[in-house]
């Protein structure tokens, strides 16, 4: 059985893995490689800022992620040498026949001026933390969200988070003393849905919460508690609340499979230029958003595709970039927008708006997720 070495234990490593592990059983020979102790829904963030979760609440630790054939080693890779399908991790040196490149992005502060100094991005685990301590001493002022580049992970995110931003204030009963705005690369929030957008617009303009479309924060100033955007306009703040630049991991750009920040890949396949390599999720340019319910679609395209190499599968279907992103619209109400990439001339997106039945359907995304992957 060819040995299968995949980097990386988010939707895409720990799907492809799964599926692997279902169709190969103990005769599978594969390998999962992540640096972290346990994996974390993205939309998590915003229930440790705004729900009062813990970090335990919402780990799934790598430790219960237990499937016949597969390994998961707790290590970091320090090279990866696509062309022999080798990757070196801190423990030792991992040879596969195929490899798959499921890395993730990593966030880029030093991209934008004066972001470690402030250090206040909300999307990562601990920076949710941190925040999660300050939002509750927010009273006064004025709050900014701001997006620093794109593409970035989850575009609605920053939406959710002003809208339960609002929430906090409201509940608190101090939202006439502050005010909030927020600062995305995008021309509306949710560029495939027109439809989608103009529910968040017209949530937004309810609540007055400020959208300035269409410009990135170039730079902060802590000192001076202000934002500059990229046409060098300033946004003041007394809470700032950014999502950092994205990039591939260091490891991933010194390889030299990437072009200009991420790794290549065949939209319809996730091949790379190297044969016997692929590419899923945030790492990849795949042609459509970076989430991880795509990151996940790709990884079943991917296992298609070595099944039939090395199992005699059936014919591999083609990546259609097909997907829903639930979306907190705030005061308990969730929707959705089922967006479509690949499959036809042009990208769609349809919304859900909210409602009861949106909201048990984001309850049973994650918790299906959680009893394939972690039996939980």
């Amino acid at each position: 059985m060819a040995r299968i070495l995949i980097l990386g234990a988010g939707f895409g490593g720990l799907e492809l893995a799964t599926t692997l592990s279902e169709a190969l059983g103990a005769e599978a020979e594969v390998t999962v490689i992540d640096k972290g102790e346990a994996f974390v829904f993205g939309y998590s963030k915003l229930d440790l800022l705004f729900r009062g979760a813990s970090v335990g609440e919402v780990r799934l630790p790598y430790a219960d992620f237990v499937k016949p054939g597969v390994r998961l080693l707790r290590e970091t890779v320090t090279a990866i040498d696509p062309a022999a399908k080798r990757a070196t991790t801190d423990a030792g040196v991992h040879e596969a026949d195929y490899l798959v490149i499921a890395l993730g992005a990593d966030y880029d502060l030093d991209a934008t001026p004066g972001m470690r100094e402030l250090d206040s991005e909300f999307y990562s685990v601990a920076g949710a933390e941190k925040l999660a301590a300050a939002i509750p001493e927010f009273a006064a002022g004025r709050a900014l969200i701001g997006v620093c580049g794109a593409p970035f992970k989850c575009p609605p995110a920053p939406s959710e988070c002003a809208l339960m931003l609002d929430d906090e204030l409201r509940r608190r009963g101090v939202r006439e003393d502050c005010e909030i705005a927020f600062v995305i690369p995008f021309g509306t929030p949710v560029p495939p849905s027109p439809e989608t957008s103009a529910a968040l617009r017209d949530e937004f303009e309810r609540r007055g919460i400020e959208l300035i479309a269409e410009r990135r924060i170039a730079s902060v100033d802590p000192a001076r508690r202000v934002a500059v955007l990229d046409d060098g306009a300033e946004q003041t703040f007394d809470l700032f609340l950014g999502v950092p630049k994205h990039r591939a991991p260091d490891v991933v750009l010194e390889s030299g499979i990437t072009e200009d920040g991420y790794v290549p890949v065949d939209p319809a396949t996730l091949a790379t230029k190297v044969p016997g390599v692929y590419a899923i999720g945030d790492v990849a340019t795949a042609g459509v958003p970076k989430a991880g319910v795509f990151a996940e679609g790709a990884a079943r395209i991917v296992a298609q595709h070595l099944l039939a190499a090395i199992a005699a599968g059936p014919e591999p279907q083609r990546h259609l970039g097909q997907g829903t992103c639930y979306i907190e619209f705030g005061e308990g109400r969730i929707g959705s927008v089922d967006i479509d990439f690949l499959s036809g001339p042009e990208r769609t997106g349809h919304f859900n708006p909210p409602s009861a039945e949106q909201t048990a359907l984001k309850e049973k995304f994650g918790a299906d997720r959680r009893a394939r992957w972690f039996g939980r």
